[in-house]
């Protein structure tokens, strides 16, 4: 059971399998309760100007709008991206952009979104410089794992939140924006209170939340979100997306299909029905959506538990600090030089030619890519429920993330594309383990599709308890379509 309490908000019980949640619903009518749940903090330092550090900052700054509480941006000397923060209205002139330390340090706030590499390089230097009892912000719990491997802890008498949308930095800021129209449209988010001397970490983290526009908040642990973060990075969310298309797309190729038509029923199918069903029916309703369900039992049933190994695995490396130290010691290697673009292979060249024909001819849900990609969504499911994450956390990190946020922005650009702009801590992880998934796919699950269905597998998955979870989840999401 998840639980948490507000003085401010107004809290909900949401009935999930084994139990309850409590969560709070956000919404722009609750935009004038922020400074009273802010309890004292009049400056909110975003520090870095990346994908959610833009988005960030702008939906807190508009969302307090009227107020006394200021939102100004840290950028180290030289920043490449001040310009851009100027652009969007954060200058040094109204004190709302500066260099990052002397943000840091006047702010009572201090939201870290910086590179996680950085971060844990300079971590020092922005704890030396906080303000006594100055809160710290994460959005996601990399720096914890990186402190508990070199035996150190974030400094004593200042609460420690995270708040972690559910969505890219993109997405954060356009469904915010949908919801000028729409009240409550936006992504969902975690938050997580690591210490709360004072008493209103709790709070503080609704208010960001709610100020970024989520509509709705739920309770996790540092460690667990950055346990489910960074393992759905590297599975369903970016690495296994990656493997399965160019596996699928070289498959198809060999069957015969022409570029154009492999690509469809490949990457084209994930990213537009198979997420679009998701999204607004369900994991089970794709099945019911195929022409050939014959096909989709046989994929799903040999493709879960070659998924399901590397999800554990991903895990397990994830737990014991291996995938950590292999992103420190990359970035240690690419100081000096850019990484490489991952879209290398042919098939990212009919991308444009495929969403030039979308409106004659959509694509429809191939039943072999449906089966093996639900089947892999449900490894992670299933690998974090049996790890014992919430239901809130599973179906929002494996699923709704996925559905919608990440696969929309894929669909219309491609997958490739996604990859290559998106953290490079995600960028890394999917290039070590988008390859061990590409690898399963085509020697283990493609060969054995002639064997049939596994009954006892379809009925675990038809009976699973995050149909009920989805479904609940699903009902807080406002009425607004998500789009790119």
């Amino acid at each position: 059971m998840s639980t948490l309490t507000s003085s401010v908000f107004t809290t909900e019980t949401m009935t999930v399998p084994g139990g309850t949640e409590t969560i709070v619903r956000g919404g722009r009518d609750l935009f004038p309760l922020l400074p009273q749940a802010l309890h004292g903090i009049r400056r909110i330092g975003v520090l870095g100007w990346g994908p959610q550090g833009r988005a960030q900052a702008q939906n807190l700054r508009d969302s307090l709008a009227g107020t006394d509480v200021v939102v100004s941006v840290g950028l180290r000397p030289g920043s490449r991206s001040a310009d851009d923060a100027r652009a969007h209205g954060f200058t040094e002139e109204n004190g709302t952009l500066g260099d990052w330390l002397a943000v840091a340090a006047d702010s009572d706030l201090v939201i870290l979104l910086i590179a996680d590499a950085a971060l844990a390089a300079e971590h020092a230097q922005i704890f030396a410089v906080l303000k006594p009892g100055a809160t710290i912000g994460l959005s996601h719990g990399f720096l914890l794992g990186h402190l508990k491997a070199i035996g150190s802890d974030f400094p004593a008498g200042h609460p420690v939140i995270a708040v972690c949308p559910k969505g890219m930095g993109d997405s954060v800021r356009r469904l915010y924006q949908q919801g000028e129209t729409i009240n409550g449209a936006g992504i969902n988010a975690s938050i997580a209170v690591h210490a709360d001397p004072d008493g209103h970490a709790t709070d503080r983290a609704l208010a960001w939340s709610i100020g970024l526009g989520s509509p709705y908040t739920f309770a996790t642990t540092l460690r667990d979100e950055y346990l489910s973060d960074i393992v759905g990075e590297r599975a369903i969310l970016l690495g296994a997306v990656h493997g399965l298309v160019e596996a699928l797309y070289r498959h198809f190729r060999l069957d015969g299909a022409d570029s154009v038509t492999a690509y469809e029923r490949s990457t084209e199918s994930i990213t537009g029905p198979i997420a679009r069903t998701i999204s607004d029916s369900g994991l089970a309703a794709v099945r019911a959506a195929t022409a050939d369900q014959d096909l989709f039992d046989r994929a799903y049933s040999t493709a879960y538990g070659p998924a399901r190994d590397l999800v554990a695995e991903i895990y397990d490396e994830v737990a014991d600090g291996t995938e950590l130290r292999s992103v420190i010691l990359a970035e240690r290697r690419l100081a000096s030089r850019p990484m490489t673009e991952i879209g290398g292979s042919p098939m990212w060249s009919y991308g444009a030619e495929v969403r030039v024909r979308r409106g004659s001819e959509p694509a429809g849900i191939d039943p072999l890519t449906a089966g093996l990609f639900v089947a892999t969504m449900m490894a992670q499911v299933d690998e974090f429920a049996e790890r014992g994450h919430a239901w809130s956390e599973i179906v929002n990190e494996s699923i709704i993330e996925a559905v919608d946020s990440l696969l929309p922005y894929m669909h219309a650009r491609d997958v490739a594309y996604m990859v290559d702009n998106c953290s490079r801590t995600a960028r890394l992880g999917t290039r070590r383990w988008g390859p061990r998934f590409q690898a399963a796919y085509e020697q283990i699950v493609l060969p054995r599709l002639d064997e049939p269905a596994d009954s006892t597998r379809l009925k675990s998955f038809l009976d699973n308890p995050v149909h009920d979870a989805l479904a609940t989840a699903a009902q807080l999401r406002p009425s607004v379509d998500i789009s790119v």
